[in-house]
């Protein structure tokens, strides 16, 4: 999660621009989301604390180690941190060292899957659990969720659409982004890494939108039985593809080093009720969902190299059979959707299996236990149109971030510690 405001001070101090791209390449992290802040924050304001702590892990590995008596962390979280190296999918203690902070508090790194230890005595007294029952090392809900998805090969890409959407690529080789515009995290596949790439409050905004403004079609969905959003997704299947040109504003395509979002709004809405109405608002929070989606993965492929054949498509946002279309049109590639769109649960339960000894590795169990619910092909013509519109977008967002700079409106959401350019407003002469 990104560093509360509390943290600010200390991501200046360290917020030199060598020093994180350092920490980047090394990484994949900037230093707004890593831990170091946090560190930094607790030796400063907090040194009691800091000076006593004996180690530095996850909460899911505290929680592993409250069952086994053994602390240890996984690289596709520890990786999260800014402080593990992608490369030896070790810790690398010199970036604490750079920051000034301890290094002799980092837990063991030890592979996603791997037997950790066994439920204690104690432990089971304390949670019912049996005395010996194996506690493996679990990972990353997105690499996990991956996992559960067979996305377990170079090059494969998927897109989990729930109140964040991530659009994630596994990566040929280890490598970073020259442009420092994509998080790259180790996947739980061992000596594989992920592009990530982020688009913010996607299903957040979809629920605001419901709940602000479709109070009519949630009492209509509670007395049919069905879920509300897919009385809305039957409602905008009526509306032509383009949404008549209404440009949702909310989440930017991803900038890692310098990530903030324009103010929330709708560009060039329309008078007219039949063009201009809760179906059309709602298909083009769809459309530009998927057009956000489009440009990450061009990020992606730009400084990767992967050219995508096509996309696995899970989370939330997989239920909508119209959603799923309109990301297939929008990127122009197949789109897959799994019987088990939740799939983080069944990576997590791969990778427990694999520890167990029930499975002999997770990359060809998780392809194997995959399977497919539906499959969704491009219309070329609306590819066209959506190619078009992605451009239109691009620039009015630009602009949107101009009005953010200039302090004209507030943005939906900024990097803590971020320093934004300012730009200052012109008024007409007297």
């Amino acid at each position: 999660m990104p560093a509360p405001a509390r943290e600010v001070a200390e991501l200046k101090e360290i917020h030199d621009y060598r020093f994180e791209s350092e920490v980047y390449e090394v990484s994949g992290q900037t230093l707004a989301l890593s831990a170091m802040p946090r560190l930094l924050w607790l030796a400063h304001h907090r040194p009691d604390i800091y000076r006593k702590a004996a180690t530095i892990t996850m909460i899911s590995d505290w929680l592993a180690a409250k069952l086994s008596g053994e602390l240890a962390v996984d690289p596709s979280n520890a990786g999260t941190t800014g402080m593990l190296d992608l490369f030896s999918r070790d810790w690398r203690p010199a970036l604490l060292d750079m920051a000034g902070l301890r290094a002799d508090m980092l837990s063991p790194v030890k592979e996603t899957g791997t037997l950790l230890g066994a439920v204690t005595e104690a432990a089971a007294q304390q949670s019912g659990l049996r005395a010996g029952t194996p506690v493996v090392m679990g990972g990353g809900d997105v690499q996990l969720g991956c996992l559960g998805l067979g996305v377990v090969r170079a090059g494969q890409t998927a897109v989990l659409g729930g109140t964040f959407w991530q659009q994630v690529v596994n990566l040929p080789q280890v490598r970073t982004d020259p442009q420092m515009n994509i998080r790259v995290n180790p996947h739980v596949i061992p000596g594989m890494a992920q592009a990530e790439s982020i688009s913010f409050f996607t299903g957040l905004t979809m629920r605001w939108f419901r709940d602000a403004f479709c109070a009519e079609e949630k009492l209509i969905a509670e007395r049919l039985g069905v879920d509300a959003y897919s009385l809305l997704e039957e409602m905008a299947s009526r509306v032509p593809a383009g949404s008549h040109g209404v440009m949702p504003i909310f989440s930017d395509a991803m900038h890692f080093k310098q990530w903030y979002h324009a103010a929330p709004s709708f560009i060039n809405l329309s008078i007219d009720p039949e063009k201009c109405n809760k179906a059309t608002l709602f298909r083009a929070l769809e459309e530009n969902a998927a057009i956000v989606s489009a440009c990450n993965l061009a990020q992606i492929s730009q400084f990767s190299g992967v050219t995508f054949e096509s996309l696995v498509f899970a989370g939330g946002g997989s239920k909508g059979a119209l959603w799923s279309q309109i990301l297939s049109d929008v990127t122009g590639l197949p789109v897959r959707v799994p019987v088990v769109r939740e799939a983080t649960a069944l990576g997590c339960a791969i990778a427990a299996g694999t520890g167990a000894g029930l499975y002999g590795d997770m990359a060809s169990t998780g392809e194997r236990l995959v399977s497919w619910h539906r499959e969704f092909t491009p219309n070329p013509q609306h590819r066209e149109l959506y190619q078009e519109m992605m451009s239109k977008w691009q620039t009015v967002y630009a602009d949107q971030l101009g009005l953010v700079d200039s302090g004209l409106t507030t943005s939906m959401w900024q990097a803590p510690g971020l320093e934004r350019r300012q730009r200052v407003a012109s008024s007409p002469s007297p």
